[in-house]
């Protein structure tokens, strides 16, 4: 039984972060990371290949799933805290083991994450080069299975983004907030601009795909919402995170889930849906009006979002590596934290190390997908983690409640299992692959290096 062990957290404990994020600073965190390669890159894809029109229902059926998982995540942060996030809180409600398997699965997806994010902005970035007539050599911007030699740019991003984050949270915190309010205002301007542009003929066939194409797409954009999670990671370095992080998660949410269906209402409406397998859709279809101006501006919007949704995912990287690492089942050498900058620096330059080699030499489909399978496997156990502690813990403090007892929680491990069920085989195949390495690593190392280990 001691691989069900169970950890007990101290949500207002020091643990050597800085405490200076507020409310607005981590629904600011959870918009900066939701807004990005979704919307910039993977809603003109999944339209033109999956859902056409009804991309709008794929936005739909996502949203719900991550709002029961929303409500799920926002109980237990409120509850426990911890910068570990979905692990953290599997820790202390399924045991060791699952909270290992969960722990395994958001570093591939945060790590995977954040260079698929970086490998879009290497897209936008080019497409921003030429507009100012700098044409960069094609084989530094693809990776060698799409016939280049190296994603430079992607590589260059992840670094400088390393550095931001080893300086510290704050200034980071600053800095996509900056980001944030500047492509909210790019967005908007594609709205008004698209919103006299449209075609109602392009909405038909509205469903050209069928149901399963819209499922199909509901997994494949789930890509979109990831990042409101994220904000769970900050626990340790909010203020307030009983009261903060749930706003942070949810008021995120909701505010990206309505941009999200405006702009694919909008922009399958302004051209054909099958015209949007580009890696830039909202520049291209604006620039299919001759709209100049606003191609450059989407461009740039483009490009800044998606560096702070990197930002944000390799934010969420190093915490839960550092909370995996303090619990003894990653090694000690993960958990130190630098007393000058208050940031886990050796976790950050190590990981953007891996992180910038995976963006530079791997194509972007064979990332996202895997990443999906990863996000919802974690939403899974977050929402059973609500249910266990209901029943074994009954009196735990809750500042924040899901409400209609464990309807919501059963909804959101329903919606997220349907989902994991659309993805293609070969996605279960990588991603059971990753687990058993993960498992293999567990019983070699973590289970004896546990700290619950050591001292039962």
């Amino acid at each position: 039984m001691s691989l069900f062990r169970t950890k007990h957290i101290v949500p207002t404990a020091d643990t050597g972060l800085k405490r200076c994020l507020s409310a607005t600073d981590l629904m600011l965190l959870g918009i900066g990371c939701i807004i990005g390669t979704g919307i910039f890159v993977l809603t003109g894809i999944t339209a033109a290949t999956t859902s056409g029109p009804a991309i709008i229902l794929s936005f739909i059926v996502s949203g719900l799933a991550c709002a029961f998982a929303a409500l799920s995540y926002s109980e237990l942060a409120a509850s426990y805290g911890g910068c570990g996030s979905a692990y953290g809180y599997a820790y202390a409600s399924l045991g060791e083991f699952i909270a290992w398997i969960i722990g395994w699965d958001l570093v591939l997806e945060y790590a995977l994450a954040t260079a698929t994010v970086a490998v879009g902005w290497s897209r936008y970035f080019g497409r921003g080069m030429e507009i100012v007539g700098i044409n960069l050599p094609e084989t530094l911007m693809k990776a060698p299975a799409d016939g280049g030699l190296v994603n430079l740019p992607a590589v260059l991003i992840v670094m400088v983004l390393s550095i931001l984050l080893a300086v510290g949270v704050k200034e980071s915190a600053r800095f996509n907030s900056g980001i944030v309010f500047l492509k909210l205002f790019t967005l908007l301007v594609f709205i008004v601009v698209a919103a006299g542009k449209v075609d109602t003929a392009n909405w038909t066939p509205f469903m050209p795909f069928g149901w399963n194409g819209v499922m199909t797409g509901a997994a494949v954009i789930f890509f979109a919402y990831i990042g409101f999670d994220a904000v769970s990671t900050a626990a340790e370095e909010a203020r307030n995170p009983q009261r903060d992080i749930p706003i942070g998660i949810l008021g995120s949410l909701a505010i990206c889930t309505v941009l999200y269906i405006i702009v694919a209402a909008l922009l399958t409406g302004i051209v054909p849906y099958a015209s949007l397998n580009t890696a830039s859709p909202m520049a291209d279809a604006l620039r299919a009006h001759g709209i100049g101006w606003g191609l450059k501006l989407v461009t740039a919007g483009a490009i800044a979002g998606l560096t702070t949704v990197m930002l944000v995912l390799y934010f969420g990287l190093t915490r839960v590596f550092l909370a995996m690492s303090r619990d003894g089942l990653l090694p000690p050498v993960f958990s130190t934290v630098n007393a000058k900058t208050q940031t886990p620096v050796r976790i950050i330059m190590i990981s953007g190390v891996l992180i910038a080699l995976t963006a530079g030499f791997t194509p972007i489909n064979e990332l996202a997908e895997l990443v999906n399978i990863g996000t919802l496997g974690a939403f899974v156990l977050v929402c059973a983690g609500v249910i266990v502690l209901r029943k074994r813990l009954p009196d735990l403090p809750r500042p924040f409640k899901v409400p209609f007892g464990p309807v919501i929680p059963v909804l959101g491990i329903v919606f997220c299992i349907y989902l994991m069920l659309s993805l293609p085989a070969v996605t279960w195949v990588r991603f059971g692959s990753w687990l058993l390495v993960g498992i293999a690593v567990y019983f070699l190392y973590s289970r004896r290096h546990s700290h619950l280990a050591r001292t039962a």
